[in-house]
């Protein structure tokens, strides 16, 4: 791609001493722990139940590139930062198929599984019961706090990581825009934080550049926050200011 000569890439990431991007997912080393955001089973169900007619190609594309990261990293503990699922009020059938198929991918590798609520799981008990995994408002590693980031948690840790945003980049070229999912890494108030990019492969997300940001830890200048692209690689571009 024209813009990988902008920018310093890698197979993989580590952006502080304990934490590494890897693909779409975070992996911190030391607690042998991967966390992954947004996977938004079902997201194409609900899309066609308005009407909207979109391939159903998302599960197999994710379950595949989550196997491939999981064998990467072996992880003991996995977290599902949020948003495991779409449907706010209801399971549907493709979510139940789904999601149990996900988690029972994920169990193979790791020993242990934690479910952080997000904003789009509000029925997602009967599915963390029927695998016996508890679904909890948060999650903290040493001194990392992984939160989904719909609103704000006020427990204290050295670095918050947050799903929820969605966060992509465009880059334009030859007149149309190529939009990528992102991290981004900045600062709330004295802490770190980590924004992590969706799971679902669905959708890209939300360019963080010109539209508008949904988590209140976002509701800043983001200026001197560090973008890091995931496309074939992992690319560091620098910050927001001089992407612009």
């Amino acid at each position: 791609m024209f813009w990988q000569r902008l920018a310093r890439s890698r197979n993989s990431m580590k952006i502080d001493k304990n934490i590494e991007i890897i693909d779409l997912g975070l992996y911190l080393p030391n607690e042998k722990t991967l966390v992954i955001a947004d996977v938004h089973i079902g997201y194409e169900e609900a899309l066609n139940k308005q009407g909207v007619l979109v391939p159903r190609f998302q599960f197999k594309d994710v379950y595949l590139r989550l196997e491939k990261i999981l064998k990467k990293c072996n992880p003991s503990t996995v977290v599902i930062n949020g948003d495991l699922k779409h449907e706010f009020g209801r399971i549907s059938e493709q979510e139940w198929r789904e999601t149990l198929k996900v988690l029972a991918l994920i169990s193979r590798y790791a020993d242990k599984v934690i479910l952080v609520r997000g904003n789009h799981d509000t029925v997602l008990g009967p599915i963390a019961k029927k695998k016996d995994m508890a679904v909890v408002d948060d999650y903290k590693v040493d001194d990392i706090l992984i939160t989904h980031g719909h609103k704000i948690n006020r427990k204290k840790a050295k670095t918050i990581v947050i799903g929820h945003e969605h966060p992509a980049i465009g880059f334009r070229r030859q007149g149309r825009i190529e939009k990528f999912k992102c991290f981004l890494r900045g600062k709330y108030k004295k802490q770190d934080l980590i924004v992590m990019p969706s799971f679902c492969l669905a959708t890209e997300g939300s360019d963080v550049t010109k539209e508008k940001l949904l988590s209140p830890y976002l509701k800043q200048k983001l200026d001197n926050f560090e973008v890091f692209v995931v496309a074939d690689k992992v690319y560091g571009f620098g910050k927001i200011k001089n992407l612009k």
